[in-house]
């Protein structure tokens, strides 16, 4: 017998109230302001007019859209611009600790960024000069030298790998500065380049996407797009980012309507899917019989049954 149990009878023998139970100790119960949740001032800054948007910590700054700013970055001192301004958000939005913006960038900083600049022009230049007698099959896509002119990164394009080391010495020569060769895709080309898409509008990669996402082939399936290369892939040669927009939008249509080639239950009679219109939730049906009418209904008034087994011909005796 435990211990508390005997304790129990002993009171209780002696006339006195068995002690109560112990409880465990309450847990407070928090909303989620108070739930160890913390909150972060963050402004939002790009280094490119269509790339990624890093937070930092506005270091008690009120900025507004497009202020220049000088901030700590992995690869050293950049300046950027504000792309989202001061706003309060928790620690699950942002990974803490945030670098802080060192400051608000002074005429002399952007007179700084404009040199770089110039420094990325003039180093397109050289690479097109060196490149015509290096034998190497590589494409120029991209230049950019950091804010304090340290390095330069060269960024192209190439069917394979490339062996450089040679043509870097020779691009270090002329600039007396770190030289990095980066070898892109061609989707981050696109990017960089720009363009027009097929549908007559600047490429959406150039001018509001941040981030690539994954494109498959499925999605052009669900859409019942045709699966022609040339009509479902981009400039760059890939599939079209904008397959993915009304993908979830698709898929969840999708749900609600029967395939193609389903055996249905229809209010006419049975039939046989023979095209889907996944938006507006409606099939085309072929119903049983020697008629063979074809008639649309809408995909909640179809129930889908299993194929009915072929009857196979019988011998003649």
């Amino acid at each position: 017998m435990k211990n508390k149990e005997k304790a129990k009878i002993r009171f209780k023998k002696a006339g006195f109230p068995a002690p109560a139970a112990e409880k465990p100790e309450a847990i407070p119960q928090t909303d989620g302001a108070e739930n160890n949740i913390e909150s972060y001032e963050i402004i939002g800054v790009r280094f490119k007019p269509v790339g990624k948007t890093y937070y930092f910590d506005p270091n008690g700054k009120t900025l507004a859209l497009g202020d220049s700013v000088v901030v700590e970055t992995s690869r050293g001192v950049e300046l950027g611009q504000v792309s989202v301004a001061n706003k309060t958000v928790t620690s699950r939005e942002v990974v803490p600790p945030l670098k802080k913006m060192l400051r608000i960038a002074t005429e002399e900083d952007l007179a700084h960024h404009r040199e770089a600049k110039e420094l990325e022009e003039r180093a397109r230049k050289v690479w097109y000069q060196k490149i015509e007698g290096s034998g190497l099959a590589m494409a120029l896509s991209d230049v950019d030298c950091t804010f304090d002119r340290s390095k330069l990164v060269f960024y192209f394009t190439a069917e394979g790998r490339v062996d450089f080391r040679e043509f870097v010495k020779e691009l270090a020569s002329v600039f007396k500065m770190r030289i990095e060769l980066r070898q892109i895709g061609v989707r981050d080309e696109a990017k960089q380049l720009g363009g027009l898409g097929i549908c007559g509008r600047p490429l959406c990669c150039n001018t509001f996407l941040e981030d690539f996402q994954q494109v498959s082939i499925k999605m052009a399936k669900e859409q019942n797009l045709s699966l022609n290369s040339a009509k479902i892939s981009g400039t760059c040669g890939r599939l079209m980012c904008c397959l993915r927009y009304e993908n979830d939008t698709y898929s969840k249509a999708a749900k609600l309507c029967p395939k193609q080639d389903q055996y249905v239950q229809t209010p006419d009679g049975n039939g046989t899917v023979l095209e889907t219109n996944v938006l507006a939730e409606k099939c085309r049906v072929r119903l049983d019989g020697d008629t063979a009418v074809i008639s649309t209904y809408p995909a909640q008034e179809l129930k889908v049954l299993p194929k009915p087994k072929k009857e196979e011909p019988k011998s003649k005796q």
